[in-house]
């Protein structure tokens, strides 16, 4: 099933059920009244949320309406946590090699992950915004996954039965305040602000055979101003599956229901199927030419980001965003 969240209701929306093809929707709020008290009860509130998805597929769903992405907030508007990993080791033995460093061994066996901002996600057509052009804005195209009530200590192999949702994001990052944040040794803030969520988060039984080994086996495709930008495959060069991921989360603490675990920026080996951010095309051109071409994003320029399966069909419908100066 595909479930979406409303702007209303409150600073958690309004949870609805999204159909198939992403054309209608059914209010779910006599189920549960958004999706985080849904993830709260899963086991109890999931079956109930996929009749519905079943009935609205089947046209006998009542009081449906036609899906308009534009009153859609995040499926999640705000969670308990957000913890970003970074799987795809090209993307970082890339950027570490461009300026000449290299990757510590310990990077193969234990996965890098930050605490990243959960109190607030834009949605899918909100805007962007960044007070100064001179921060290096950037996008990056990921997936995450959702989580109900994971025990802490949990191992990757009992780790899988707790993904239940899955989406993607649009991870914003300011990269010219990254260097200065990082050399004080203590992680991101300033340089990581509220990020964008997929229209719907779809359980994983809506990806078929592309949901694997707890990863998505699909291509992750990012337009810039309507301009081809990467189509990495997420699950080609994924170096810490999702279970892993979640069970690197939970090592020393519980993880609460709808905690949202990102993959990192979705990169490959093969360069020729493009990036998911600027600072990996940066790096690709550094590397071949000795300097970056590519300058970062400036206000009006429009982020896409979406995810199809094998036959054409739009799966979490498009992340499409507009950089833009404070309201």
């Amino acid at each position: 099933m595909k479930l979406g969240s409303l702007k209303e209701g409150g600073r958690d929306g309004t949870l609805i059920v999204v159909s198939r093809d992403l054309s209608r929707a059914a209010r779910a709020d006599g189920i549960a009244p958004t999706l985080q008290r849904a993830l709260e009860d899963w086991s109890n509130i999931a079956p109930r949320l996929n009749a519905l998805s079943e009935a609205l597929n089947a046209g006998a769903a009542e009081g449906t309406f036609d899906l308009d992405m534009t009153q859609l907030a995040a499926p999640l508007p705000r969670a308990y946590e957000f913890v970003d990993g970074s799987a795809y080791l090209p993307h970082v033995e890339r950027v570490r090699r461009a300026r000449g460093a290299e990757v510590p061994e310990s990077f193969y066996v234990d996965p890098l992950m930050y605490q990243a901002v959960s109190a607030g996600f834009y949605g899918p057509r909100d805007p962007v915004r960044v007070p100064s052009e001179d921060y290096g804005i950037d996008l990056e195209a990921e997936v995450v996954i959702v989580t109900d009530d994971v025990p802490m200590a949990v191992t990757a192999e009992d780790a899988a039965a707790h993904i239940q949702l899955i989406g993607l994001v649009n991870d914003v990052s300011l990269r010219n305040l990254i260097p200065n944040e990082l050399a004080k040794g203590f992680g991101f803030l300033q340089s990581k602000p509220r990020s964008a969520l997929s229209p719907v988060f779809v359980t994983p039984d809506e990806l078929g055979d592309a949901w694997q080994g707890s990863k998505v086996h699909l291509p992750l495709l990012t337009h810039i101003n309507g301009a081809w930008f990467g189509a990495p495959e997420a699950g080609v060069d994924m170096q810490f599956d999702f279970a892993q991921l979640v069970a690197h989360a939970a090592k020393t603490r519980p993880l609460s229901a709808g905690t949202i675990v990102g993959s990192g920026t979705v990169a490959n080996e093969d360069t020729s199927l493009g990036a998911s951010c600027f600072a990996e095309k940066r790096t690709v051109e550094t590397l071949e030419t000795g300097k970056p071409i590519t300058p970062f994003m400036t206000y009006g320029d429009v982020v896409r980001i979406e995810m199809r399966s094998r036959d054409g069909v739009d799966i979490f419908g498009a992340i499409e965003q507009r950089i833009d100066r404070p309201a």
